[in-house]
């Protein structure tokens, strides 16, 4: 093979290197693939990085590698970050509260992805994941600071007595998927995990209330305070007063009710590692001239240990 040859040979190499195509990256599909790879490197510099209380700031400020990083616990019984637990997880912070302007818990989860939440009446809530949703769905395991709060009646959960001072509460964790295996026969479509602050980071005088045309009144008032030197407590009052349902005729529906409740928070933390804890609530109420008294959440005494 002569020189001739050998050179066009050269040339032809040289402009099949130059014709090698090369990624528009202008194209939709090269950035949305680009965009997914950082977003996986983030989240595996979150995942090797231990779980953090991020506080009660504007979450535009807070960056994604800590957004991933936010502490849950449902999950898995222990403390991890958001984006390693091994679930279909959300997490309502007090700041998603306090700019959502809603007053219930029940109104709350409306905020959430794949939940199903449906207003009975004026006061009853018809709420659960992954379908076959009415006021006495029962495959939707509630807790409050641990408790689990069904009624034994048909072991789903009366959501109009469902509540607490929604400034004191921590964060609400929600899972929609089956968590049996961990909380038991209750959550077969999800677990809600609802997290009020501690009595010694709720000190002090809160009072709020409003009202209008559907939310006639309600107002909360809770006081927070020390005994001793390693006690602390808190108590509240709320009281809330709504109008009736207006039917598709006109005609009115017949159920305006108001409700009233009150509870109690005492911390004792006798080391470093340990605390006990013992809280309360009482719910009172009446509809149209009915009136039905239920103990919010029995007493609960229980310790935790780090």
């Amino acid at each position: 093979m002569g020189p001739i040859s050998e050179l066009s040979k050269f040339h032809r190499g040289l402009r099949a290197i130059r014709t090698i195509a090369v990624p528009n990256l202008a194209s939709p599909l090269v950035r949305f693939a680009l965009v997914l790879a950082v977003l996986a490197c983030l989240l595996a510099k979150a995942e090797d990085a231990p779980a953090v209380d991020i506080p009660n700031a504007d979450l535009l400020q807070v960056s994604l590698e800590d957004l991933g990083r936010i502490k849950v616990t449902t999950v898995s019984r222990r403390s991890e970050s958001l984006s390693s637990a091994p679930a279909a997880i959300y997490v309502i912070r007090p700041e998603d509260i306090r700019r959502s302007g809603i007053n219930s818990i029940p109104e709350l989860f409306r905020t959430v992805p794949g939940m199903e939440v449906a207003q009975a009446n004026s006061h009853q809530w018809a709420i659960t994941v992954r379908g076959f949703n009415s006021i006495f769905a029962n495959k939707l395991l509630v807790l409050m600071d641990g408790r689990s709060i069904y009624t034994p009646t048909f072991s789903g959960v009366y959501w109009e007595e469902t509540d607490t001072v929604l400034e004191d509460i921590d964060r609400i964790e929600v899972i929609r998927g089956p968590g049996a295996a961990l909380w038991g026969a209750n959550a077969v479509n999800g677990v809600i995990n609802i997290m009020t602050r501690p009595a010694n980071e709720t000190q002090g005088t809160l009072i709020s209330g409003g009202g209008g045309a559907e939310e006639r009144g309600f107002g909360t008032v809770r006081y927070g305070g020390q005994l001793g030197t390693n006690v602390y407590f808190r108590v509240y009052g709320k009281y809330s007063n709504r109008d009736e349902f207006t039917l598709t005729d006109g005609r009115a529906a017949g159920d305006a009710w108001w409700r009233s409740q009150g509870g109690f928070r005492l911390d004792w933390y006798p080391s470093e590692a340990n605390t006990a804890t013992l809280q309360g609530d009482y719910y009172y109420g009446e509809m149209d001239g009915q009136v039905f008294r239920l103990s919010s959440s029995p007493f609960g005494v229980f310790a935790v240990c780090a």
